[in-house]
């Protein structure tokens, strides 16, 4: 699957596009360090695919990369979230 990232001053989403629809999850940059995950959106014909367990993967892992934290409001990345404990590093709770 193809996860591109769309960045901006004040924010951004990561976009999968699967079988010709878009899925998103967005973010606002509370500071250099800090992102909120603040909403998922996948699509009625790619849900129970997996898309968005792949955008959350996809934003712990740019987390990751870029040495920063992520505060989950988005209650599907939260609830991601409480099911992985190995994204703890990154995942402010």
């Amino acid at each position: 699957m193809d996860i591109r990232n769309e960045d901006n001053a004040s924010g951004g989403r990561y976009v999968a596009t699967v079988e010709g629809h878009e899925a998103e999850m967005t973010f606002s940059r509370a500071s250099a360090t800090l992102i909120i995950i603040d909403h998922t959106g996948v699509p009625e014909a790619l849900r129970g695919k997996g898309v968005g367990q792949a955008l959350a993967l996809h934003a712990v892992e740019e987390a990751r990369r870029g040495g920063w934290k992520i505060i989950p409001l988005c209650p599907f990345f939260k609830s991601q979230a409480l099911r992985h404990e190995e994204w703890r590093d990154v995942v402010n709770m």
